[in-house]
């Protein structure tokens, strides 16, 4: 693949400068490879030209998809997509991947592995196993942290007022188990600079909704989720598991409470933007055989218990069809929002659609 430094030709004149792009409703999501192969995008063009109540599109990209080296971007990939979706009148959400559940997968760029980054990624384990699973990045260091920041700044002159471009976001809070341990002072300053990520989020993307996809660890949810209320970031979540434990978990005197009660406490403030993934289709809670739920299970459940604004449904080959069935019905025809919330939140001065 040839990368091309990108020429950064905002979008200022399409869209004032005191509104976010606001489409609630039903998202798709493609998998794994699916947005580099053109056949499997074909489909999905089409799926959501005869879907009326799918507004959009979520695609997910690894940070070394973006930035191969230092400062040289290729945002071709995102720029084909965005087109497409543009001449059918559907929105892109992007989620920059930067942490990976294959140790084969490489999730940030090379030039990261220097020593000022500490190799740029630590890698995680399966609970109570050895074998490597995947790599998340060295937030901590706060030349990381920079990095970072710089992609979002310049994914923002390009992308922040494009009409149909969104929302963007990154992956979920949970570090998985480390195979080498970190300390306390470690992971504190991960979660500050991924707060301190976000503030340059917003201010690289003030008419596009930002989001963070948060699940774990359950003792920074409270603190963490204060933040993001006065950022204006976007509550998202990876999962859907309808009976999880440890997500639906009530506070006690020893136990901070699970995700789940948090989103009806941030609806109104931020926006709300639930996902469905494979294994929520097939299983109620994380890892365990449980039961199928229905795709109305889980909308009611996103709709109902976390007051969703938007749902990102993960088009799943075994399911998308009966998605699609369900989203075809006229509770979700009815009007733009797919029977969701269309409030433009409080933390925005205001929303223009």
């Amino acid at each position: 693949m040839i990368l091309v430094v990108v020429m950064l030709i905002p979008f200022r004149a399409a869209f004032a400068s005191d509104g976010v792009k606001w489409h609630p409703g039903h998202y798709y999501a493609t998998m794994g490879h699916g947005k580099n192969n053109p056949a499997y995008m074909k489909n999905v063009y089409a799926e959501l030209e005869q879907t009326q109540a799918l507004r959009g599109l979520q695609v997910r990209y690894a940070w070394s998809e973006l930035e191969a080296s230092e400062g040289v971007y290729n945002f071709a990939p995102i720029d084909a997509i965005l087109n497409e979706l543009a001449k059918r009148g559907k929105r892109l959400f992007i989620l920059i991947q930067t942490k990976s559940f294959n140790p084969k997968y490489k999730s940030v760029p090379d030039y990261l592995k220097a020593d000022k980054y500490e190799n740029g990624t630590y890698i995680f384990v399966t609970y109570g196993e050895k074998k490597p699973k995947g790599e998340n990045i060295k937030l901590w260091n706060p030349l990381v942290r920079d990095r970072l920041i710089a992609l979002f700044q310049a994914l923002g002159e390009r992308y922040n007022a494009h009409p149909y471009f969104e929302g963007i976001g990154l992956p979920e809070t949970a570090l998985g188990e480390p195979l080498t341990k970190f300390t306390t002072t470690e992971t504190d300053q991960f979660f500050i600079n991924l707060l301190t990520v976000h503030q340059a989020m917003r201010r690289s993307f003030p008419n596009t909704v930002t989001l963070q996809s948060v699940n774990h660890p359950r003792s920074i949810l409270k603190s963490f989720t204060d933040r993001m209320k006065s950022i204006g970031t976007a509550l998202s979540g990876p999962d859907i598991f309808l009976e999880d434990p440890s997500m639906n978990a009530p506070e006690t005197k020893n136990t901070s409470k699970g995700i789940y009660h948090y989103y009806p406490e941030l609806s109104g403030i931020v926006p709300i933007a639930p996902s469905v993934m494979q294994s929520n289709y097939v299983m109620t809670q994380h890892n365990k055989k449980t039961r199928e739920p229905s795709i109305q299970e889980l909308l009611s459940f996103a709709k109902n218990n976390l007051k969703a604004n938007y749902i990102i449904w993960t088009r799943e080959p075994r399911h998308f069809s009966r998605l699609l069935q369900v989203l075809n019905e006229p509770d979700q025809t009815r009007e733009p929002s797919g029977g969701l919330i269309a409030t433009c939140p409080k933390a925005f001065r205001s929303c223009k659609s």
